[in-house]
């Protein structure tokens, strides 16, 4: 099972070696069936308290959402702007 994680301005900074073009790739451990949004989140280093908007397959979700082989899994931090 191979996901495609993109990550979006600080959120970033939190994954060594990201790299914004390409995004990351990552695979499910033996013996996992699938995983949420928010498990895949906390993976790769991010705390969930930091993401406040999930994207699956270019569609608004939520941590608690299931991650399927083959889907695209963006992450916003909050936005400020005035």
């Amino acid at each position: 099972m191979s996901i495609l994680i993109k990550l979006s301005t600080t959120l970033r900074d939190m994954v060594p070696g990201y790299e914004p073009e390409t995004g990351l790739s990552v695979s499910l451990k033996d013996g996992e069936s699938s995983i949420t949004a928010g498990e895949l989140a906390s993976r790769i280093g991010i705390p969930l308290e930091e993401i406040k908007i999930v994207m699956i397959n270019s569609r608004q979700s939520e941590l608690a959402s299931v991650v399927a082989d083959g889907d695209r899994v963006a992450y916003f931090p909050a936005v400020g702007g005035g």
